[in-house]
C-alpha cells in the first residue's frame, strides 16, 4: 500500500510541476492533442502506459 501512495505522490508532484512552471504550454498541448485522431491520442496512451510499466518493472530489478 506504501508503494502506491508513494506512486500516486510522485505523479502528483510532477503534474503539479508541469502546471505550476509552463500553465501556457499545458494550455498549447491540449489544443495540438485536440488536433490529433482518437486512434492516435489512444496510441499515444499505449505507449505512455508500455513506458511506465518497463520503467516500474526496471525500478523492481533494482530493488526498489
Amino acid at each position: 500500500m506504501e508503494h502506491l501512495l508513494l506512486a500516486l505522490g510522485l505523479v502528483l508532484i510532477v503534474e503539479g510541476l508541469a502546471y505550476a512552471l509552463a500553465p501556457s504550454l499545458i494550455e498549447e498541448l491540449l489544443k495540438a492533442l485536440r488536433d490529433l485522431s482518437h486512434a492516435m491520442r489512444r496510441n499515444i496512451g499505449l505507449l505512455c502506459l508500455g513506458t511506465g510499466v518497463a520503467l516500474v518493472w526496471f525500478a523492481k530489478l533494482l530493488g526498489a
